[in-house]
């Protein structure tokens, strides 16, 4: 029961200090701009880890394909080019988007 107490003591400490020592008249907190930024890097990195997992697919898909068939490769690289280009502009866009929020506070 005690580390309970603990716990709780804490975690009052975490939430509480911050608006109770801020300085008169700064207009917000301070640990908004921490969040957008967290939430800026969270988004930056599932974006790009959704394209890499994606672009390893399509290639993966396209290296089995010509392996099989070795006489579509012709056929197949294009349409994987621009696959792998759209997928990589998904990506692009996050790191658009996460440069936005930084802006915004």
């Amino acid at each position: 029961m005690k580390w309970i107490r603990s716990v709780l003591v804490a975690l009052a400490l975490v939430f509480f200090a911050s608006p109770a020592l801020a300085a008169e008249g700064a207009g917000t907190w301070g640990w908004e701009k921490g969040l957008v930024g967290l939430a800026a890097g969270l988004g930056i990195g599932i974006a790009a880890f959704g394209a890499a997992l994606g672009q390893g697919r399509a290639t993966a898909a396209a290296m089995e394909s010509i392996g099989r068939n070795p006489n579509s490769a012709d056929r197949v690289f294009t349409p994987l080019i621009v696959g792998l280009a759209l997928m990589e502009a998904l990506a692009l866009y996050a790191l658009v988007i996460a440069f936005f929020l930084q802006g915004k506070i």
